[in-house]
């Protein structure tokens, strides 16, 4: 059985499954496993501490309370900036991503906010993918991430 719960960035599982999610990414980035030193670095150069409260939320999915899949959000005056979307190797396929996303835009829909945008990279490509299938547009870049080539936005209609 898999539930999706709202995590305390500090908590052991939403490190867990962030140090995860930043083993992946920067194992992409650089065409090999990524090394310890590289995921530490990666950690302290995308911080995810905000993601609670007023300022953002992080969301895990735990599998037999093994943590899954994640997504986050920031908020950002009236926008929600997705960030963290992951799901390890073993729930890929099993739609965990689309509904981590989904839930997140019904909780922005509940705060009024109506305009999520989030940017990624195009060796992300089944991030990539995702977000087009479920209706991402792609916009022009709206921030100077430097790991960032791709940019998207959707307007919610909730």
């Amino acid at each position: 059985m898999t539930t999706i719960e709202v995590v305390d960035p500090s908590s052991p599982v939403a490190a867990q499954i962030v140090r995860a999610y930043m083993a992946d990414v920067a194992s992409r980035y650089y065409g090999r496993p990524a090394t310890t030193a590289e995921i530490d670095k990666a950690l302290l150069d995308e911080p995810f501490d905000d993601l609670a409260g007023p300022s953002g939320v992080l969301l895990v999915a735990l599998r037999d309370g093994e943590p899954v899949a994640c997504a986050g959000a920031r908020f950002v005056d009236d926008t929600a900036e997705l960030t963290k979307v992951f799901t390890t190797a073993s729930a890929r396929g099993s739609g965990l991503a689309r509904r981590l996303v989904a839930t997140l835009e019904q909780m922005f829909a509940e705060r009024g906010l109506r305009t999520v945008r989030l940017d990624t990279r195009s060796d992300l490509v089944e991030a990539c993918a995702l977000y087009e299938s479920i209706g991402y547009r792609r916009v022009e870049p709206f921030n100077d991430e430097p790991y960032s080539d791709r940019w998207y936005a959707k307007r919610l209609t909730h």
